[in-house]
């Protein structure tokens, strides 16, 4: 019985230096986890400088500077290897790259191959040269050409018949001032300053002339008054108006009609082809001799 009784402590002391040898290894582990690891030097490199002599002047290359964004635009390339498709060009596309997808697209092979549907005479030569050119250039298709001039030549329409009904605004405007301003004899002064004005400066500079106001110049209210002022000093200074012969004195017009009536001349002779013409050139120029 005693016997059975002190064994179990003998095997208890026994197992104590175990547990210390354990407790010496997990510190020198400890010890050992707690040094420095050390750190690996990364070397820096300039992508240019990786490329091989023989490559440095490729153009392509000159628009990548590291490795990721060429590796990028490889892997996008390989992409589109045999498929059916117009790669579009990235960030790093050259010139060249572009023309490639404009031509593919449909661009005309020079810029005279730009066909529209609109007549010839429709548009200046020059001007549509000239767009044709720059269209070319930066890769318009045929489609895209014409509905820029479409649209150009809608705005310029559209502009025109603006100007228009402003000028026609302001001609009524300009009627009404001086028909106030001249009374009864508005009808007589505005068609002796009209023809005064259309006989000097000619009748297309005076309708198509238009001033900043949007008034074409032969409704411009100064311009009419200047005619006017004109043709009376010009009356006063026995300077009469004519239809076909312009402005001539009184004696001028005395000759012009003994010209025209003399002797011999279609005027007396009812079946000459001018007979009838004649006439009424002289009644007319004898109209304007008598007032």
């Amino acid at each position: 019985m005693d016997n059975q009784t002190t064994a179990p402590v003998e095997q208890s002391e026994q197992q104590q230096p175990v547990a210390t040898e354990n407790t010496q290894a997990t510190a020198e582990t400890t010890v050992l986890t707690e040094q420095p690891a050390q750190q690996t030097e990364t070397k820096q490199y300039d992508f240019k400088d990786l490329i091989p002599q023989s490559f440095k002047e490729e153009k392509s290359l000159q628009n990548f500077n590291n490795m990721e964004d060429f590796v990028k635009s490889y892997l996008h390339a390989q992409k589109m290897v045999g498929a059916n498709k117009i790669p579009v060009p990235n960030k790093y596309a050259t010139e060249d790259d572009w023309k490639e997808v404009y031509d593919k697209l449909g661009r005309p092979e020079t810029p005279d191959g730009y066909k529209y549907s609109f007549k010839e005479d429709e548009m200046d030569p020059n001007q549509i040269k000239s767009f044709n050119e720059t269209a070319h250039k930066i890769g318009l298709l045929p489609q895209q050409a014409e509905a820029l001039i479409k649209y150009y030549n809608d705005m310029n329409v559209a502009q025109n018949e603006g100007l228009e009904k402003k000028a026609d605004e302001i001609q009524f405007q300009v009627e009404t001032e001086l028909k106030n301003e001249y009374g009864p004899k508005y009808n007589k002064v505005m068609e002796d300053a009209k023809t005064l004005a259309s006989n000097t400066l000619g009748e297309d500079f005076l309708n198509n002339t238009i001033l900043k106001d949007g008034s074409r110049l032969g409704d411009n209210p100064q311009v009419i008054k200047m005619f006017v002022n004109l043709s009376e000093k010009l009356s006063e200074d026995q300077l009469v108006q004519g239809d076909s012969v312009g402005y001539m004195t009184a004696s001028q017009i005395e000759k012009e009609i003994s010209e025209l009536t003399e002797e011999g001349s279609p005027y007396w002779n009812k079946g000459h082809p001018n007979h009838k013409k004649t006439v009424d050139e002289v009644f007319k120029l004898r109209q304007q001799l008598n007032g």
